[in-house]
């Protein structure tokens, strides 16, 4: 007879639940691409930006010529080494911020972020007015920099670096008193690492690496977590009913049940 399954209590915050009120600087920053739209030549432009979501400083607006979540990266590096790590990053649950057949939609781009101790939050799919701030920021940037479009990807560069100086030191916002954002904002004291962070986890817990296919291997078990995890060090709680707690950083996946070898998803983040 097969033992019967027994529900842990979530302890912590669900993964996509309230969003943060971002109340300082660096508390929170919102990611998004701007819709893309077709350069002069032909070439597609898709604008990356980033702002603080307390000062409304216009942290970045790059122009990209695809998606990647390489590019991506390589451009949150560049601008995690200039101005620190906010705690938490806003976005939507589009490529490369979230990917929908993951555990948790967890990307790459997210797993990194979770690395770096920034905890990615997504608004709900369809509610762009979740992230309204941005969205206001965005219609004034495509009205002011993409209209008529460069033509050349450098050329629009030079457009939006423009632009984000204006919108940052010159135009007064009425939500900051009337002043300009860069007047609100100062950079983070979370400085980049030189050096990715190993996971920290609890003495007791038993740590597992995810292998190359998804797998988790753990004293003669084994189960599916995710390819977007592949290396990634997992802590793993024995807790009451048999149940092991499937722990990525301060982020719990979810349950494995040992006797009945089944994994239960329940994405919350733990209290600290």
């Amino acid at each position: 007879m097969v033992a019967r399954r027994r529900r842990r209590t979530p302890r912590g915050r669900a993964l996509d639940s309230t969003l943060t009120p971002g109340n300082s600087p660096n508390h929170v920053w919102s990611t998004d691409f701007k819709g893309e739209f077709r350069l002069s030549r032909g070439d597609y432009c898709y604008p990356l930006t980033i702002q603080d979501h307390k000062s409304r400083f216009l942290i970045e607006c790059r122009a990209l010529g695809s998606t990647s979540g390489d590019a991506v990266k390589i451009v949150f590096r560049q601008i995690f080494e200039k101005f620190g790590l906010p705690e938490v990053m806003r976005s939507d649950n589009g490529v490369p911020f979230a990917h929908p057949l993951s555990l948790a939609r967890l990307s790459a781009l997210s797993v990194w972020w979770i690395r770096l101790g920034i905890r990615p939050e997504r608004i709900e799919p369809g509610h762009p007015q979740q992230n309204g701030r941005h969205e206001r920021m965005h219609r004034t940037l495509k009205a002011e920099a993409t209209r008529p479009p460069s033509q050349t990807l450098i050329q629009q560069q030079k457009r939006f670096d423009s632009f984000r100086r204006e919108y940052n030191e010159e135009r007064p916002h009425e939500a900051l008193g009337q002043a300009p954002p860069a007047g609100c904002y100062r950079s983070s004291q979370r400085s980049f690492p030189a050096q990715l962070p190993e996971m920290i986890y609890p003495a007791h817990y038993e740590v597992r690496r995810v292998e190359k296919t998804g797998m988790l291997h753990y004293k003669g078990h084994h189960f599916w977590l995710s390819k977007t995890l592949c290396g990634e060090e997992i802590g793993l709680e024995e807790a009451e009913y048999e149940l092991l707690t499937v722990n990525f950083g301060a982020l719990s996946l979810g349950t494995y049940h040992m006797p009945s070898r089944t994994f239960i998803a329940e994405c919350t983040w733990r209290d600290e």
